[in-house]
C-alpha cells in the first residue's frame, strides 16, 4: 500500500459517529478470576481498530462482550445505540448488526459452502432463498472462492474455510465486524489470503475490531492500535506511534517480544 493510500484509509474515522462505546467494563469468571478491569473504548463508524496483547490479557474476552457472547458484571456497552443487557431482544438486535469471525471456522460440515452462507439470512433475516443465494454468491466472489460454492467445508483449505466464515458473517449485512485472531489457526501460506480479504473490507469502509498479532496488517490497515495486558487497556495510539514510539513500559516489552 502506498503512503497516500495509508493516509487516506487512516483518515476515514475522523469526525464520525461512535458505533461501539464501552465504559468501565469489568468481568469476573465464575472461578473469581478478574479478567477485565475497568476497560473503556470507543469504536467509530468506518474505523479499523486492532487490539494486541499477550496471551491471557483479556483482549478476546473483551471483544466477545460486544455481541454478548461474554457477559460482563459492571460498566456499560452500547452498540449502535443499543445497550447490551440481559434482555434477549436487545441481544438479538445487537447480534444482527455485529458479525464475528473466530480462530476456528465453525462451519457446518454437512452443509455446502453456499448453504453455510445462506443459512442465517434465510432464518434470521427472513430473506427468500433466491435473494440469500444471490447475495451469498456475490460475497463468495468478493472473498475469492466463488468456485467453491457447492463444495463441503472438509474439501477446502483452512484459508478457504476462514474466507467462507467471513462471507457468512457479511451475509447478515452487519454494521460492525469483529475478528478474534482469525489467522492464528492457519498455516503461514494461508494467512495472507485471509488478511487480503480483511484489507478489502477495511478499504470498503467496514467498521472492524481485530484481535491479531499480525503486525504488518496493523501497521498498514489500522486507524488505531490498542494494547491490553492483565485485563487493562494499557495504551492506544496510531499505528505509527504505537510501533515506533510506544509510551508505556508494558507496550515496549510486548513489542520487543513480537517484533
Amino acid at each position: 500500500m502506498t503512503q497516500f493510500q495509508t493516509e487516506q484509509s487512516s483518515a476515514h474515522q475522523m469526525g464520525t459517529e461512535p458505533v461501539i462505546v464501552a465504559r468501565d467494563v469489568e468481568k469476573w469468571y465464575d472461578n473469581g478470576f478478574h479478567v477485565l478491569k475497568g476497560v473503556s473504548m470507543t469504536v467509530y463508524k468506518g474505523e479499523v481498530l486492532v487490539v494486541m496483547g499477550p496471551s491471557g490479557s483479556g483482549k478476546s474476552t473483551f471483544i466477545r462482550t460486544f455481541n454478548a457472547l461474554e457477559p460482563y458484571q459492571k460498566g456499560t456497552i452500547e452498540v449502535d445505540g443499543t445497550t447490551i443487557s440481559h434482555d434477549l431482544k436487545d441481544i438479538e438486535a445487537i447480534r444482527r448488526e455485529v458479525g464475528m469471525v473466530f480462530q476456528q471456522f465453525n462451519l457446518f460440515p454437512h452443509l455446502t459452502v453456499l448453504q453455510n452462507v445462506t443459512l442465517a439470512p434465510i432464518w434470521v433475516r427472513r430473506w427468500p432463498k433466491s435473494k440469500a443465494q444471490e447475495v451469498a454468491m456475490q460475497l463468495l466472489e468478493r472473498v475469492g472462492i466463488l468456485e467453491q460454492a457447492h463444495k463441503f467445508p472438509g474439501q477446502l483449505s483452512g484459508g478457504q474455510q476462514q474466507r467462507v466464515a467471513i462471507a457468512r458473517s457479511l451475509a447478515m449485512q452487519p454494521k460492525v465486524m469483529l475478528f478474534d485472531e482469525p489467522t492464528s489457526a492457519l498455516d503461514p501460506e494461508m494467512v495472507r489470503e485471509v488478511l487480503d480479504v480483511m484489507r478489502g473490507l477495511a478499504d470498503s469502509g467496514m467498521t472492524m475490531v481485530c484481535v491479531t498479532h499480525e503486525v504488518g496488517f496493523a501497521r498498514e490497515v489500522a486507524d488505531r492500535v490498542v494494547l491490553m495486558d492483565g485485563g487493562y487497556l494499557v495504551e492506544e495510539n496510531t499505528p505509527q506511534e504505537f510501533f515506533s514510539n510506544p509510551r508505556e513500559e508494558r507496550t515496549q516489552k510486548f513489542l520487543s517480544q513480537i517484533l
